[in-house]
């Protein structure tokens, strides 16, 4: 019964001579999952977005931090489940699958 709560990914990339800068924070709420995107690339505005999902789209949802988890978890079993398939989201936040 574990379920991502909140998550924040940020990822900065130095190059000259704009630097790039990407944020992306998803929050669980009772209706479901909103995540926000923020793009900033040198000294241009910042390009946001967000956009949120129903809980019956996430049923299941495998975000970075559990995915993780569930990769120890097995390890430490030393086994591993056939078709063992997530719903997760992919790097422009939309609704993928995730296989192991």
């Amino acid at each position: 019964q574990l379920e991502t709560l909140e998550q924040e990914e940020q990822e900065c990339l130095e190059l000259r001579p704009h630097p790039t800068e990407k944020t992306t924070h998803i929050v669980t709420h009772e209706h479901g999952m909103t995540v926000w995107k923020t793009l900033q690339e040198g000294e241009a505005e910042p390009q946001c977005q967000s956009f949120s999902y129903s809980r019956a789209k996430l049923r299941g949802l495998l975000l970075e931090g559990a995915s993780l988890l569930l990769l120890r978890v097995l390890a430490r079993r030393q086994t591993m489940p056939s078709e063992l398939v997530f719903p997760a989201i992919n790097i422009e936040g939309d609704l993928c699958t995730s296989s192991y």
